[in-house]
């Protein structure tokens, strides 16, 4: 098992001034997990630390990720069908590529949880694993 980080707890645990930065970075410090980190990921949270914070956030993260606290999943090609598949069937609730791609992780990797902020999505995403992901923080 190992707890899949979406763009949302991530960022969060970085930015002090973040109201979710507490809740996020207790779940991220408290697991005993893996911390995987869906590659897609890493370029919002680079456009968000750029937007909000300065450069030595992204360095922090990088280091961190170089010093194996976080595990960056790439996609895989079987997961860019999955991918396709979920944008088609999700147009309508403006399910972009980042949150189809992390989807895509989360049912590869055989997971029931997400660390998530993105309530809207991912309650209205439909796994093939489960009926239904827990999203964390709760």
């Amino acid at each position: 098992m190992a707890l899949i980080l979406d763009t949302g707890p991530l960022y969060a645990s970085l930015d002090r001034r973040d109201g979710d930065h507490q809740a996020c970075r207790r779940l991220i410090e408290a697991t005993a997990e893996p911390l995987i980190v869906p590659a897609p990921v890493l370029v919002e949270v680079d456009y968000w630390i750029h937007e909000r914070l300065h450069p030595g956030v992204l360095v922090a993260l990088l280091d961190d990720i170089a010093d194996g606290a976080y595990v960056v999943e790439d996609l895989l090609p079987l997961d860019y069908r999955r991918v396709r598949e979920l944008c088609d069937r999700y147009a309508d609730a403006d399910v972009g590529f980042v949150d189809a791609a992390v989807l895509a992780v989360v049912e590869r990797l055989n997971e029931p949880k997400l660390a998530t902020l993105d309530r809207r999505h991912f309650g209205l995403l439909r796994p093939r694993h489960v009926d239904a992901l827990r999203l964390l923080p709760e």
